[in-house]
C-alpha cells in the first residue's frame, strides 16, 4: 500500500506537523506501507507574512496532478489547509476520489494571535476545507469531541508516539544554576512564552526553539537561556539534563514536546487547557494548574520514573496503525490503483 500525504508544513520547518509526518512515515515501513510527500519542496515558495523561516508553496493544478499521478498513490491524505492542501482537495473533488485529512493547528487562535480576524470566520472555513474528508483525524479525544460539536463530521481518532530509542533518562549536567526550567518549541508569538519567561522562578530558564519572536524575547529577558533549535541526542540530553518541562502554550492541539519530555523522564507544568490536559489527564506525569509558577514549583516533586512509565504508551508503531486501519475503514483506498489490497493488522 503507498499513502501520498500533501502537507504545507514540510523540512526545513520544525514543528509537531513535520515530525508527526516523518515519525508516522518510519513506524508504517515495519507494517508494509509506503509514504511519499507532497510538499513545498516541489514548487516555487514565498515567505509566509509575519513568520519569514515557514515558506508557503505557489502549486499549480497542473503541476499538483503530475505529481499525483507520477506517486500512484492507493490512498491520499491531506494533512495541512495551506495551498498545497487546497489544490489537493481540488485534484480529488473534480475527479470524485476519496481522500482523508487531519487537523493539528488551531487556526482560529493562530491567526488571531497575529490578525484581528473572527475567530467565527475561521471555523467556518475550516469545516468546508474538512467537509467532504472520508475521515478527519484528530489526536485527542477532548479534539475529536470539539471538531464534532463544532460541526466537523466523520471525526476519527489518530493518536501521537514518541521515539522511547531517542528520549529516554540520561545522566546530562548543562552546568546551570539549578533547577532548570525548560521550554521547546517555535518561539512565535502564538506560543505565549512570555508567560513562562515573566516567572519568577528559581535556578535557570532554559528555551530550546527558534522563530519571529526569538530576537525580540532575548533582548526582552537577558537572564534566560536561549539555545536556538536542537535536534537528535542534543535535544534529548537537554529534556534529560532539565528538571521541570513548561508548556505556556494554550493553542496546541497535542504538543509532541509533551511526550518527548516525560519520556526522558521530565515532569510537565502548563495551564489546564486542551493539549496539555488532553495528554497528561488525571496522570501524576506533571501539574496543571492557572498559576503557572504553582505549577511550576509542584512539578518538581514528580516522579520521573512515572513520566518514563506513562510515555511508554505511546509509540509510533500504533500512531501508524490506527491512521492506516482508518483510511481502509472509511474506504479513502483508490480503486484500481496498484492493484492495492487492504493491509490488516493482527493486535
Amino acid at each position: 500500500m503507498r499513502i501520498l500525504v500533501a502537507t504545507d508544513a514540510w523540512h526545513p520547518q520544525v514543528n509537531g506537523v513535520v515530525r508527526t509526518l516523518t515519525k508516522l512515515a518510519d513506524a508504517a515501513k515495519g507494517l508494509g506501507v509506503e509514504f511519499a510527500f507532497l510538499t513545498p519542496q516541489s514548487f516555487r515558495t514565498f515567505a509566509m507574512p509575519s513568520y519569514r523561516d515557514v515558506r508557503l508553496a505557489m502549486p499549480r493544478p497542473a503541476r499538483i496532478a503530475k505529481l499525483i499521478e507520477e506517486a500512484r498513490p492507493d490512498s491520499i491524505h491531506i494533512a495541512t489547509e495551506g495551498p498545497i492542501g487546497l489544490m489537493v482537495r481540488r485534484y480529488c473533488r473534480q475527479r470524485k476520489l476519496p481522500f482523508t485529512t487531519s487537523f493539528h493547528t488551531r487556526f482560529p487562535e493562530y491567526v488571531r494571535a497575529r490578525v484581528p480576524v473572527p475567530g467565527s470566520l475561521i471555523w467556518r472555513a475550516l469545516r468546508r476545507f474538512h467537509a467532504p474528508s472520508r475521515a478527519v483525524m484528530a489526536a485527542t479525544p477532548a479534539l475529536a469531541r470539539e471538531l464534532s460539536e463544532r460541526g466537523f463530521d466523520n471525526v476519527v481518532l489518530w493518536p501521537r508516539g514518541v521515539d522511547t530509542g531517542l528520549f529516554h533518562p540520561r545522566a546530562v549536567d548543562l552546568c546551570l544554576p539549578a533547577p532548570v526550567f525548560l521550554s521547546v518549541g517555535r518561539v512565535a508569538v502564538e506560543k505565549n512564552l512570555e508567560a513562562f519567561l515573566d516567572l519568577d522562578l528559581p535556578g535557570t530558564k532554559v528555551v530550546v526553539g527558534d522563530g519571529p519572536a526569538r530576537a525580540a524575547l532575548e533582548e526582552a529577558y537577558p537572564d534566560a537561556i536561549f539555545l536556538g533549535e536542537k535536534h537528535g541526542e542534543a535535544l534529548a540530553e537537554i529534556y534529560a539534563a532539565a528538571d521541570v518541562f513548561v508548556f505556556p502554550s494554550k493553542t496546541d492541539t497535542f504538543g509532541l514536546v509533551l511526550l518527548e519530555a516525560l519520556a526522558s523522564g521530565l515532569p510537565v507544568a502548563a495551564f489546564p487547557v486542551k493539549g496539555p490536559r488532553d495528554v497528561i489527564g488525571d496522570a501524576p506525569v506533571g501539574a496543571l494548574d492557572h498559576d503557572l509558577r504553582s505549577a511550576c514549583f509542584a512539578a518538581l516533586g514528580v516522579s520521573r520514573q512515572d513520566c518514563v512509565e506513562f510515555a511508554a504508551n505511546y509509540t509510533w508503531e500504533a500512531s501508524a496503525r490506527v491512521f492506516i486501519d482508518s483510511i481502509q475503514a472509511v474506504g479513502a483506498v483508490l480503486s484500481g490503483r496498484n492493484g492495492a489490497e487492504p493491509v490488516s493488522f493482527v493486535a
